[in-house]
């Protein structure tokens, strides 16, 4: 993969929360339009990898590049001026505000063009168009993980980074999750994304990383990963 495709790089990233760190040495690589995905056992240092990224937790090694600028160890609104849009699993929008407030909040970076990015934005998620006054506690699970997608998107993002953003919600809304994650990956965002259903991430993976206790492990597209022995028997599962 070429530099001038790679919107984030990730080099030899060791972190954790004060003991021994979480995640040791991981690399990875994201590119503009393209789904990269991180897959692993419980444990095994995703969302702590994702924190890192996004300015939540300071790496302790390593280095961090959106746009082929190093970004490593800045705080997470400098690394949103910079390209990057995290959307964490939970505590992802403001309860007690309305769609459209949230999205505003969403924009706080921007210097012009809030109203007009919100409009395209309901064009992408049309049922938070009809939501707009409702406030976010109101909506349905798989509603307030829509408006979290759209509040990230408010930036234009180089980089989404996603933790977990179908979990809990009904197949229904995983799949219309998944249908907004390819229409934002089409729109030549580089989208970073954690999910429990392995096999499910994978059929969508451009290219993907296997993370095991906090190190890489492997690393292929999700076609390739999906057909690989070890990863099937113990991460996927194989199907009857």
């Amino acid at each position: 993969m070429s530099n001038e495709e790679a919107e984030l790089r990730v080099q030899e990233l060791t972190a954790g929360y004060g003991g021994p760190p979480i995640i040791d040495q991981v690399s990875l690589t994201a590119r503009r339009g393209a789904i990269t995905a991180i897959v692993g056992p419980n444990g095994a240092g995703k969302s702590t990898l994702l924190k890192a990224v996004a300015g939540l937790i300071r790496p302790t090694a390593g280095r961090v590049f959106v746009e082929g600028k190093e970004v490593t160890g800045q705080p997470t609104e400098t690394l949103v001026r910079r390209g990057i849009a995290y959307v964490p699993q939970v505590e992802n929008v403001f309860p007690d505000l309305t769609v459209r407030e949230n999205l505003d909040m969403g924009g706080y970076v921007r210097k012009s063009g809030v109203r007009e990015r919100i409009e395209q934005l309901f064009l992408l998620f049309p049922d938070l168009r009809a939501s707009a006054h409702r406030r976010a506690s109101t909506l349905s699970g798989g509603q307030r993980t829509m408006l979290a997608l759209a509040r990230g998107l408010m930036v234009d993002p180089a980089v989404l980074i996603l933790d977990e953003p179908s979990a809990g919600l009904s197949p229904r809304f995983v799949g219309l999750i998944w249908e907004r994650i390819e229409q934002i990956r089409s729109t030549n965002v580089a989208v970073v994304i954690v999910e429990q259903n392995t096999r499910e991430t994978l059929r969508h993976a451009q290219w993907a990383y296997v993370l095991v206790l906090g190190r890489n492990r492997l690393e292929g597209t999700g076609h390739d990963l999906l057909e690989n022995d070890e990863v099937v028997d113990l991460y996927v599962g194989r199907l009857s």
